[in-house]
């Protein structure tokens, strides 16, 4: 299993990537997320990937954040819901956003990425409810900007509205772990 690449990144060309890990070059897909915040060819970059066999080929599919590969991971999962899909509803909503559409059961924005009809976004709404919570990295300590994004995703997922969420990130200070940033959150924001 392929979990990690990194490399220098010799092609662009979206969906699709290029990345050369010492010698060996490595063609992802990637969800345009993903896709707009990769630096330029030639640059250095790491991406964290998901490798799928089938009868008809091999398959590896790139994440800028571990808190996008697990949403995919989620996301393909589901009945019906094939990885170009699931690539296209990270490519039109971030993590964040699709956990704030499952926990508010919003159909309309699942309905508004091209792919995804009512039927497929009721089923995706019905067998993701709860599982998008999970999305934070297991192990060590993320780097601060990704530590401060699943903390705004855990809230989210939580059943916190943005305005609740935003006010509750402003307040915590800058370098702190998930975990540690979930539990000041919830604390700031179980006070009247």
């Amino acid at each position: 299993m392929i979990g990690r690449l990194t490399g220098i990144l010799l092609e662009k060309t979206p969906p699709q990537v290029l990345v050369d890990v010492r010698g060996v070059g490595y063609e992802v897909d990637v969800p345009m997320s993903t896709f707009f915040n990769l630096p330029a060819a030639g640059e250095a970059c790491t991406l964290h990937t998901h490798f799928i066999v089938r009868d008809d080929g091999q398959f590896l599919y790139g994440f800028g954040t571990e808190a996008e590969r697990f949403a995919f991971r989620q996301l393909v999962k589901v009945s019906g819901v094939g990885a170009r899909t699931a690539l296209a509803v990270l490519s039109g909503l971030s993590v964040a956003d699709l956990a704030q559409a499952i926990a508010r059961q919003e159909t309309g924005r699942l309905t508004k990425v091209p792919g995804i009809g009512k039927k497929t976004a009721e089923r995706l709404l019905l067998e993701l409810r709860g599982k998008l919570g999970d999305a934070l990295p297991a192990g060590g300590r993320p780097p601060a900007e990704d530590s401060r994004r699943d903390i705004l995703n855990a809230l989210l997922a939580l059943g916190y509205n943005d305005r609740e969420a935003e006010a509750a990130m402003k307040r915590l200070p800058p370098d702190l772990s998930t975990s540690d940033g979930i539990r000041q959150a919830l604390k700031l924001l179980a006070k009247p």
